[in-house]
């Protein structure tokens, strides 16, 4: 802790000789890891903490939760993302969806087997696949916001970098089991599946 004290010390005195732009500027003793965030909303337009990366299948469950420290570009995250679902799923995804954010040359070179990447453009994709891909960004929304507000991804009641990706985590496992449950009520789950949760003979 006195490393950090120590930091917060250097830190105001650079804040009150005016500098402007402080790297990694700790906003929180009890959060040394917590930063700015610059929201895209008016109230409030800048938030501190950590940030949360998330990707999700067709159905809704969330595939990879990543935690990450200050506020990289979505540009930049892509790859791993990618990475990441791929080793989860132990496949390649037929259709990438994502918002403008993750639009780039790079991203799209780093997405070229898969067959369809939609980075928030219609024209990325075939005519015949452009209402889907749309109906699923749509959806995608609707799932962060259910993570954010139903789920708990909100606010971490864990304090650290740590506690916060052990309650991401957490949070997960809550999500897709509330999601199976849903799915498993409304018949929704192939046969086959159930069979090998043990949950069909």
């Amino acid at each position: 802790m006195w490393g950090v004290n120590r930091i917060g010390i250097e830190q105001t005195i650079e804040k009150l000789q005016g500098e402007i732009h402080i790297k990694n500027r700790i906003v929180s003793l009890d959060e040394p890891n917590a930063r700015p965030i610059k929201k895209g909303k008016i109230h409030p337009d800048c938030e501190f903490g950590t940030i949360m990366q998330m990707s999700f299948n067709r159905e809704g469950f969330m595939i990879t939760i990543e935690n990450l420290i200050g506020n990289p570009s979505d540009k930049t995250l892509f790859p791993e993302t990618i990475a990441l679902f791929k080793k989860r799923m132990k496949e390649e995804p037929d259709t990438v969806v994502t918002d403008l954010g993750y639009r780039s040359v790079a991203n799209f070179k780093t997405a070229q087997e898969i067959n369809n990447v939609f980075l928030g453009r219609s024209e990325d994709v075939s005519e015949e696949k452009q209402d889907f891909c749309c109906k699923a960004r749509s959806a995608t929304e609707g799932f962060i916001a259910v993570a954010k507000n139903l789920r708990g991804f909100g606010r971490s009641l864990y304090k650290g970098f740590k506690g916060d990706r052990i309650w991401s985590l957490l949070c997960q496992t809550a999500s897709n089991l509330k999601k199976f449950i849903q799915l498993w009520t409304e018949e929704k789950i192939e046969e086959q599946c159930l069979v090998k949760l043990g949950l069909l003979t």
